[in-house]
């Protein structure tokens, strides 16, 4: 190999070394788990389900869902407001995530029911109970695209459960 062809390797084998150094400098780029959970929520959802009460008929509700997440320091902030023939139901939550972990609060406001929040992020959604002193509740929300449904199971309360079917709008 002649002296011009070896300074030619060497240049080349110094540019390449200098792109790997400045490629292995950069931030790495955010893996999907690295996007927070609640990114597919925000904005306002809206459907119908059924409200189910102790003693009582199983009734159909329209709902408006809202979702706000001003930045990562703060709690997602959720709404739940539903209409019925009998009356309504409007929940509200706060809620943190770390390492897939969820805590927060909640409180259903027409009955001044109160509770923490502990629970979990799942591959289609969440999972969460509420613990209160007036109140236990499990919750799911399942996340399909544009589409999400909110199931929420009360243990020992006048209510028996809530089952939304929402559209993204």
């Amino acid at each position: 190999m002649t002296a011009t062809a070896r300074r030619g390797l060497k240049r080349r084998g110094g540019l390449l070394a200098g792109l790997l150094a400045a490629l292995l400098a950069l931030p790495a780029p955010a893996r999907a788990n690295d996007v927070s959970p609640f990114e597919k929520l925000l904005g306002r959802w809206v459907g119908e389900g059924r409200l189910g009460v102790r003693n009582g008929d199983t009734e159909r509700v329209k709902c408006r869902v809202t979702y706000l997440h001003p930045n990562a320091e703060e709690p997602l902030q959720q709404t739940i407001r539903c209409a019925a023939a009998s009356g309504s139901i409007e929940v509200r939550s706060w809620v943190t995530h770390e390492a897939g972990k969820l805590t927060g609060t909640w409180e259903e406001l027409e009955r001044k029911w109160k509770g923490d929040i502990a629970g979990a992020v799942t591959p289609r959604g969440f999972k969460v109970a509420v613990q209160g002193e007036n109140l236990r509740a499990n919750m799911d929300i399942i996340v399909l695209g544009a589409k999400q449904v909110i199931e929420i199971q009360f243990i020992e309360s006048s209510l028996i459960g809530l089952t939304l079917i929402l559209e993204k709008g």
